[in-house]
């Protein structure tokens, strides 16, 4: 499902977000995509569905990249956000979206990370449907890939091999407190790893920063 705009838009933790006509709001409504204990790898695998798509529409630019866990970035600015929810049906049916928004034509000002859009990058108009089409090529490939889970090591060492800050020192910013350490990795279940003079620490939620 796709709409050209939205009212309503929303990131994580309930953050608004911006849905102006020229950029691409889609969504995907996935049924019993795998067990429930699962879902949260299919944020992975749309982070890395829309690396890939934007990459090839932008001539194959490495400055393309992912920050944990899912936001795809252009030479350090956010250029697509991605959103997951989940329910359960009365009948036992698993249900999960996968909400993309993809800055095609503008981008928000003011926010609290530098942001970016194709168009400016491209220096030419790049439309949503452009996006949408590639992207959905892209998204059936992964979800195939990942298998209902059973290639989750796949997409881990797909997601590793475009993610930003490997190696760096960033803060993890979470409801009660500030995590900081050196990004080593995910683990088999998507967390990230940070390495503190203390030894490691898995992380589940939260936002990333890096330093300057």
């Amino acid at each position: 499902m796709i709409a050209d705009t939205q009212t309503r838009g929303r990131g994580r933790n309930g953050r608004p977000w911006s849905s102006p006509r020229g950029n691409l709001h889609a969504s995907l409504l996935l049924i019993d995509p795998a067990p429930p204990h699962r879902a949260a790898e299919l944020g992975f695998v749309a982070g890395v569905a829309a690396a890939h798509a934007l990459r090839e529409i932008l001539c194959g630019d490495r400055r393309v990249t992912i920050k944990w866990p899912n936001d795809v970035l252009h030479d350090g600015a956010k250029l697509c956000g991605i959103l997951l929810e989940s329910a359960n049906f009365p009948d036992g049916r698993f249900a999960c979206v996968a909400g993309v928004g993809v800055n095609c034509h503008s981008h928000p000002e003011n926010t609290p990370y530098q942001a970016t859009n194709l168009s400016a990058i491209a220096g030419q108009p790049v439309g949503p449907a452009r996006v949408f089409a590639r992207l959905s090529a892209t998204m059936t490939h992964w979800l195939d890939v990942w298998a209902a889970g059973a290639g989750f090591e796949a997409i881990r060492v797909e997601w590793l091999s475009l993610a930003v800050g490997l190696g760096a020192w960033i803060g993890v910013a979470r409801p009660s407190q500030t995590i900081e350490g050196t990004f080593q990795t995910i683990d088999a279940t998507g967390r990230l790893i940070l390495e503190q003079a203390s030894g490691q620490v898995a992380i589940e939620a939260g936002d990333v920063f890096f330093s300057p």
